[in-house]
């Protein structure tokens, strides 16, 4: 074997144990997760553009706000020599997260990448989908839910107080938002080239909210279900 094949070797090893040591802790209420998942705590999601290994990456880290498309075609155009994206991300706005994966793809070429220990989670998977081609490093980590329109709790504790019309009107409102997101996800997909299996295999047989009986939430994808569902892959 030839010395640099061997330090090849020894590389993806390092990579694989890398990963291995980071997923050791087990959520206990979601046993496909890490306990602690290593996204950013940043309120908006910081942009920076870094030089590694000898190309150019544009580091994603931090919430998915409704503020990260103008932000991402700005910095996209302000480097228009960036080969990767690497995210690492609790999600956040989920249409925002459709917008900068549409904005990725318009800038052909442009991969995106979650490296080895890194997590993203909720909107950040629809940024993720956006590039081509898509990396998940071993230990890297494509975690996704039920997308859930009931987050707000203070405004279905408002409106039980105001009564059963309240109550009502909210509902039909979660109700029409869920239906049109649900039928932006599922163009998306198709237009990102993953199978919509994906939303109907995985995604939503998840609980969009814990119970007493059943706390699990969240699924993390495996490497080999990542490529079935079409989520990794590159350009023949």
């Amino acid at each position: 074997m030839s010395l640099r094949r061997r330090i090849a070797r020894l590389a993806l090893a390092a990579v694989a144990l890398a990963g291995l040591t980071g997923a050791a802790e087990v959520d206990p209420a979601n046993p496909t997760c890490p306990l602690n998942p290593n996204w950013s705590a940043n309120p908006t999601m910081k942009l920076t553009v870094e030089k590694r290994g000898g190309m150019k990456v544009m580091l994603a880290e931090g919430r998915v706000d409704a503020g990260l498309p103008d932000r991402l075609a700005a910095a996209l155009k302000a480097n228009p020599d960036v080969s990767e994206i690497w995210l690492r991300s609790p999600g956040g706005d989920a249409r925002a997260g459709n917008a900068a994966g549409r904005i990725i793809r318009s800038n052909l070429g442009v991969a995106t990448r979650i490296p080895s220990g890194w997590a993203c989670f909720s909107a950040c998977n629809f940024v993720f989908m956006g590039g081509a081609p898509r990396v998940i490093d071993q230990g890297g980590v494509f975690m996704v839910h039920m997308f859930t329109r009931t987050g707000d709790r203070s405004a279905i504790d408002m409106s039980v107080a105001m009564g059963t019309d309240a109550t009502k009107e909210l509902i039909g409102s979660i109700e029409q938002d869920s239906a049109l997101l649900a039928s932006e996800d599922n163009d998306f997909l198709i237009r990102m080239g993953v199978s919509r299996k994906l939303l109907t295999d995985i995604m939503y047989r998840q609980q969009a909210v814990a119970t007493d009986e059943d706390k699990s939430t969240r699924r993390c994808l495996t490497l080999d279900e990542a490529l079935k569902y079409g989520v990794t892959y590159a350009p023949e």
